[in-house]
């Protein structure tokens, strides 16, 4: 205890010594500083300074590049952002013009069709509906009794015959395609005039049959309704004879016909509205009584 006492004592005692050695060590080595003498050892010890404080100030503006950099990144990833929002609104503005362009092209064809058909009277419809099944294949149009469409009216686009009404509510209807197995349409070659009857194939096209052995079927031949049993005014085109053969019962010539009309697309259709399919039905009675 008390030595230790006695070397708290010493040491405030010695205080004054102490800071008076420090002050003049210092003064000793300004002095010698200012005068030269420790210029040697300073330069030594500035070598490893300068050393460490080029690596620093590498180090440092590195930190600062790597900075700019990240800002830059962060502010050209917003942009990238913006400008695919941007181009993401484009398209779907240019995807919405492109779809008013093309309707309002279709829309023009069939309008420049009826324009230049005389005597029929047409109701512009819209598809909205489309059935091709191998039993029964339809469309379903947003037209019915209240545009004044009636069950038999033909259905028509610019490129020919699509086929006929067969029911009708006041706001929709059910059209039948020529290419339905159980249609049936009197058609007529545009080149020779031989007529037969075009009717629906299982796999989706058409064939003419009846055709006479004697008549001029030749591929590429265009054939038209032609207007025999009432069912369609005559003159529409029905399609293109893509192959001629024999029938089966060897009494006649059959056609494989390709409609121009691609039924997977319709979208508009023309309605006849003022043709009036003729009903012989009433013939058929007064023959049998």
């Amino acid at each position: 205890m008390n030595g230790g006492l006695g070397y708290r004592r010493n040491w405030r005692s010695n205080r004054g010594l102490f800071l008076f050695v420090t002050l003049m060590a210092c003064a000793i080595l300004i002095i010698g500083s200012r005068i030269g003498l420790l210029t040697p050892i300073e330069d030594s010890v500035a070598v490893p300074i300068n050393a460490l404080s080029a690596i620093l100030n590498r180090v440092a503006l590195r930190l600062n590049a790597s900075a700019g950099d990240l800002a830059q990144i962060q502010a050209l990833q917003r942009r990238n952002a913006e400008l695919e929002e941007a181009l993401a609104q484009f398209q779907a503005e240019l995807v919405e013009l492109r779809e008013i362009a093309s309707d309002y092209q279709r829309l023009a064809d069939l309008l420049d069709y009826t324009s230049t058909t005389l005597n029929m009277e047409f109701v512009i419809a819209e598809v909205i509906a489309l059935d091709q099944n191998a039993i029964f294949r339809t469309i379903t149009i947003n037209r019915g009794t209240r545009d004044g469409i009636a069950v038999g009216m033909p259905v028509v686009t610019r490129q020919g015959l699509v086929g006929r009404v067969i029911q009708v509510s006041a706001t929709a209807a059910h059209v039948m395609l020529i290419t339905e197995t159980t249609s049936s349409v009197s058609g007529r070659l545009q080149t020779t005039r031989a007529e037969g009857s075009v009717f629906g194939a299982p796999n989706g096209n058409l064939v003419m049959g009846m055709i006479p052995l004697d008549a001029q079927a030749r591929e590429g031949d265009l054939v038209v309704t032609s207007g025999l049993g009432g069912n369609f005014p005559a003159d529409l085109v029905i399609g293109q004879v893509t192959s001629v053969r024999p029938a089966e019962n060897g009494l006649s010539q059959e056609a494989q016909i390709r409609s121009l009309i691609n039924f997977d697309t319709l979208e508009f259709v023309l309605v006849v509205t003022n043709f009036q399919p003729v009903d012989l039905s009433v013939f058929d009675q007064v023959g049998r009584n």
